[in-house]
């Protein structure tokens, strides 16, 4: 090294500094790359994300083949800082030496490299991976040779680094990618698809129609209220009872009547058989398995059912949708005749409102882990069946009941929280 100029030296030592930055940058680079976009831009055609992918493929090799550079050129720099500081002030300004090369590596060639790396991970790794994959062929038997000592390591403690960990997102972590998308993704869109990751803790008795509100034919009724009600129907599809709803005959399209209907001469045994066979739905079925079986039976309504084979209620591919996409209209008064708001702030509700539509029309605080409707809340709530009049405080929300009939609440006077006062 004698016959070597300090300059030249310097000049060197600048050059692996370089190196070292290079190495700790695409290191960070690499192991940051976000996984799901690299595979993207891989299927994309993008020439360094394929690079890169391949290299990620087994980072075993890559941190050995990074790993071995970075810490051969800081030696190097380390001995040629040795050096140069004997020929400027002798063995007294190696301590020096040292520690100002340790300040100058941590600086250039750790912490600004791997900073800018972390936050542009991509303008760093693609074209590190062109080069990192000739010199990973290129130093393969000496790479190999450190990895077969270090897996050896990690086997030992029962480790397998051929064992690459699941790349897969799970539901939890899946809705917080969607809520942190920002503009990326337009705030309906992601409410959207929050509602589908939700659809696995939705069950089907949840957003059924009840058995009582059930509007379907009972062949016992006579012919002349059979027409009125096809004629009448907002439907087009209708459930067909025969001699109550523990007896369903089959669902009636009300196109298949039209003709016959006009004419006259539509009887009840026309109408069985024009009806198609019942589908049941077993009680619990949760709504994104019965969103499948819909769509395999080429169904739309289903009728609930619990374990004794009773009819629990009916469902329908439409509300099902709506628990995804939403309401299909916006006007509340609209659609949903069982609320009825006031001029004094206050809201007529139906007892069998049910409580999530409640919730998600007026955005009230109510439990929705027990009972499906404001009946059979209030009911949980006394533990008994109310009289007209009387008066409660339920969640905050101050409630009179204004008519019950028989063995459920009616209707209700639901009065909106006030709000507390500042201090």
């Amino acid at each position: 090294m004698s016959h070597i100029s300090t300059t030249l030296l310097f000049t060197i030592l600048t050059l692996l500094i370089m190196l070292s930055a290079f190495f700790s940058g695409s290191e960070t680079a690499l192991m940051t790359l976000n996984r799901y976009r690299l595979k993207h831009l891989a299927k994309q055609g993008h020439r360094g994300a394929k690079r890169a992918s391949r290299l990620l493929e087994r980072p075993d090799r890559l941190i050995g083949l990074i790993l071995l550079g970075n810490n051969l050129v800081n030696i190097l720099a380390s001995s040629l800082s040795t050096i140069i500081a004997l020929r400027l002030g002798g063995e007294a300004a190696i301590a020096i030496a040292a520690g100002l090369l340790t300040l100058v590596i941590l600086i250039f060639a750790e912490v600004t490299p791997k900073t800018l790396a972390a936050l542009h991970p991509e303008r760093l790794a693609f074209p590190a991976a062109f080069i990192y994959i000739p010199l990973l062929k290129f130093s393969y038997p000496l790479v190999w040779l450190v990895n077969f000592f270090a897996n050896g390591m990690l086997k030992g403690v029962g480790v397998s680094p051929e064992g690459k960990e699941g790349q897969t997102l799970s539901k939890e972590e899946l809705r917080t990618v969607v809520a942190e998308a920002g503009a990326l993704i337009p705030q309906k869109h992601q409410k959207m698809l929050i509602n589908i990751l939700d659809l696995e803790k939705i069950r089907v008795e949840e957003i059924m129609i009840p058995r009582n509100e059930i509007d379907g034919i009972d062949l016992d009724d006579g012919e002349d209220k059979i027409n009125r009600q096809l004629q009448n129907s907002p439907y087009t599809l209708m459930p067909v009872f025969d001699g109550g709803k523990d007896h369903i005959v089959g669902m009636l399209h009300l196109r298949n009547v039209m003709r016959p209907l006009a004419k006259g001469d539509l009887n009840k045994d026309q109408i069985r058989k024009l009806c198609d066979p019942p589908y049941f739905i077993p009680e619990g079925t949760s709504l994104n398995t019965q969103l499948i079986h819909f769509q395999r039976s080429r169904r739309r309504v289903g009728m609930i059912v619990d374990e004794y084979g009773d009819l629990l209620g009916l469902l329908t591919l439409a509300d099902l949708l709506e628990e995804i996409v939403g309401e299909f209209t916006t006007d509340p008064s609209d659609t949903t005749p069982d609320i009825q708001p006031q001029d004094d702030g206050s809201y007529l509700i139906a007892g069998n409102a049910n409580l999530k539509e409640l919730v998600h029309t007026l955005h009230w605080e109510l439990p929705l882990d027990g009972p499906r409707t404001v009946n059979g809340l209030i009911t949980e709530y006394l533990e008994t069946i109310p009289t007209s009049g009387t008066s409660l405080l339920l969640e905050g929300y101050h409630v009179e009941i204004l008519q019950t009939q028989e063995n459920a609440v009616k209707l209700v006077r639901f009065f909106p929280k006030k709000p507390k006062a500042l201090m």
